[in-house]
């Protein structure tokens, strides 16, 4: 058998994560779990070994998140196969109906594992061995979705009804009927009566099937999919997808459009330590905890707390005569919730986003192609940032019209360009830069740069930019 095609979905936002998860720095690409271990797509990417079976990926993105994901291949040290840019979000469908399309161009009877990027498994070896399974399956014509064997009435998961083996599947199953989400009560009965499978998202597929499939239910999905990608140009590396004809297809996820209508679905049963990450409470249950069923993450004092979650991203956290909570605690933003509610965190964030709060969208601390800044202090009419840029990174030629800027380096040395003149800036060296001047900030070393910013005008704003000779090639809205 070919190698088979990772196929990594990344465009979800982790709403239910937040105050660590934002929508500029979604749950994918953070690490939860302690300094030795990677994000959650960089553990995605390092369960994908050649020597399991495994081809380059494909990787669905949106076009904020390009640089963060590249970044990821890079830690990894791997090479995608496509970096696939998602111009609108169009849900899993038309997603899964693109890399298909990708994966047969080069080549034909290719078979996809399609899978989340910010799902943990445990069992990286039993996973290794269900995809090759499924493979299988899926080479006969079938569908193949992984289903977990339930061990709570979990009411944030949907569930599939166990149907019929398939002949010489080797433990597959026809698919009998897919179950929204339910309420506690309805997944208790699931429980008891048994037969009802955790649907982990996470699909084997025959592309030139599921391709198929995709034309006789929804052939408006494969039409626009199909449109977009034959339109599709190249940019750094990256294939962005034509938004004209990406925006036609059909909003909707592809257990709507394909699973739940086809008749050549099937489940495999896994045993491969699945969670899907998808609550502060999911985080809780496959942490390290002490005896009192605690996990603290950063600086924290729990006296007499039993069953909480408990993460400090900046002071300390103490807590006292207090059980089953979830504390995070970043710089800008405080969740407190009781833990039976984290499903519902992801509506605060609604009400942050129609509110128009900063703090659903982005940290203090900003990530950019060239590395990052954070705000470390904001008044009426300064603001102080630290920049930090990778060796190498090199920020657009750029003018603000509202606000001088000092820069202070405290590591590393700057190249730097203000009108006609250029300059290096070493440590405890400075540079003073003009409303109205144009000016380019670059690392030319091989260390890390950092330097403090001190902004000082009438308007701060990051949108008070012009830009030009941009190597990134960001689009006007984007920032530094």
């Amino acid at each position: 058998m070919l190698p088979i095609v990772p196929v990594i979905l990344s465009g979800g936002s982790g709403t239910r994560l937040w105050p660590l998860s934002r929508s500029m720095y979604p749950k994918q690409f953070i690490n939860f779990f302690g300094d030795q271990s990677a994000s959650l797509l960089g553990s995605t990417l390092a369960r994908l070994k050649p020597d399991a079976g495994f081809s380059a990926p494909i990787i669905l993105c949106n076009n904020d998140h390009r640089f963060l994901v590249q970044e990821e291949l890079d830690r990894a040290h791997l090479k995608a196969k496509s970096i696939i840019l998602e111009p609108v979000a169009r849900n899993t469908a038309a997603a899964i109906t693109v890399a298909a399309l990708a994966a047969v161009r080069e080549q034909p009877n290719a078979i996809l594992v399609v899978m989340p990027s910010d799902h943990a498994i445990e069992k990286e070896d039993r996973f290794a061995e269900a995809v090759r399974h499924a493979a299988a399956v899926a080479a006969a014509g079938k569908l193949v979705l992984f289903g977990i064997t339930p061990d709570s009435p979990h009411t944030g998961y949907g569930y599939i009804k166990r149907g019929a083996e398939i002949a010489q599947s080797g433990g597959a199953y026809a698919v009998e009927r897919f179950c929204e989400k339910p309420d506690s009560d309805t997944a208790a009965k699931y429980l008891a009566e048994g037969g009802y499978y955790w649907n982990s998202g996470i699909f084997v597929l025959n592309a030139l099937t599921f391709l198929d499939e995709v034309a006789r239910l929804d052939p408006a999905i494969l039409d626009a999919a199909r449109g977009a990608f034959a339109n599709a140009t190249e940019d750094l590396g990256f294939l962005r997808l034509d938004r004209d004809r990406f925006s036609e297809s059909p909003n909707i996820s592809v257990d709507y459009a394909v699973m739940e209508k086809t008749t050549a679905a099937a489940m495999l049963p896994v045993d491969i330590g699945w969670n899907d990450v998808g609550s502060w409470s999911s985080i809780w249950e496959i942490s390290p905890k002490d005896p009192h069923g605690n996990c603290a993450n950063g600086s924290a004092v729990l006296e007499d707390t039993s069953d909480s979650y408990v993460r400090s991203e900046r002071g300390l956290v103490a807590t006292l005569g207090v059980e089953n909570l979830i504390i995070v605690d970043t710089p800008d933003a405080l969740l407190v919730a009781d833990k039976e509610r984290a499903q519902d965190v992801g509506k605060i964030v609604a009400t942050l986003k129609r509110t128009k709060r900063k703090e659903q969208e982005q940290h203090l601390r900003n990530y950019r192609p060239w590395g990052f800044f954070e705000t470390l202090n904001l008044g009426p009419r300064f603001q102080v940032k630290l920049l930090h840029v990778k060796p190498g990174g090199k920020l657009s030629m750029q003018m603000h019209h509202h606000r001088s800027e000092h820069w202070i380096v405290v590591q590393g040395t700057a190249k730097v360009v203000i009108g006609d003149n250029e300059q290096l800036v070493r440590e405890n060296e400075s540079v003073y830069i003009i409303a109205t001047q144009w000016h380019r900030l670059e690392n030319p070393g091989k260390v890390p740069l950092e330097l403090i910013e001190v902004q000082i005008g009438t308007y701060l704003g990051e949108d008070d930019i012009i830009r030009t000779d941009d190597v990134y090639r960001r689009a006007p809205e984007e920032t530094k």
